[in-house]
């Protein structure tokens, strides 16, 4: 991803967030309000790409109030025209140097077989442990939604030369 920038998201960019969110057809779409929350509160701990001044791709996320060098990972959205480059492996290994991350949090349904993946990738090449449980089941929300699964992953084992070595790679 050599072509790719990195970047803290602006408040000007929860509409692009919005729309890669929508867009991808398999994450949650919250309201644009919360994508524009996000980018004003949780900038630090968040990442917008760009590839030729576009947005690309982005990655919410926070670290938790009760386990600090926790990184929670929210979304993960990579732009149509940007997809299969590695650019969400890539994105996750930048935030999570930016965050000095011990470790990372996700959830993700059973179905999201690209999610799945990543964050197993995610953990192998960080050394890390994975471990995985049910979180949020059907009956805790009041709409239909599929089980939420707990993706808990480190310590993490930092690697220096670990976004440089996915720049070629071009595998998701």
């Amino acid at each position: 991803m050599s072509e790719a920038t990195f970047r803290q998201p602006a408040v000007s960019d929860g509409q692009a967030l919005w729309q890669m969110a929508n867009d991808s057809q398999v994450l949650d779409v919250n309201t644009s309000y919360a994508y524009l929350l996000w980018c004003r509160d949780f900038a630090k701990t968040s990442l917008i790409a760009e590839i030729g001044g576009a947005p690309a791709g982005f990655v919410t996320g926070y670290l938790r109030p009760d386990e600090p060098g926790t990184l929670m990972v929210w979304q993960v959205a990579v732009g149509a025209g940007f997809q299969q480059r590695g650019l969400a492996a890539t994105m996750l290994d930048e935030l999570a140097a930016r965050c000095g991350a011990e470790r990372l949090e996700t959830t993700v349904t059973q179905d999201n077989a690209p999610s799945n993946r990543l964050f197993a990738r995610f953990a192998e090449r960080h050394g890390a442990e994975l471990t995985r449980a049910a979180l949020f089941t059907p009956e805790l929300y009041p709409d239909a939604h599929d089980t939420e699964f707990l993706y808990r992953i480190g310590p993490l084992v930092s690697k220096t030369s670990l976004v440089p070595e996915l720049a070629g790679a071009g595998s998701r």
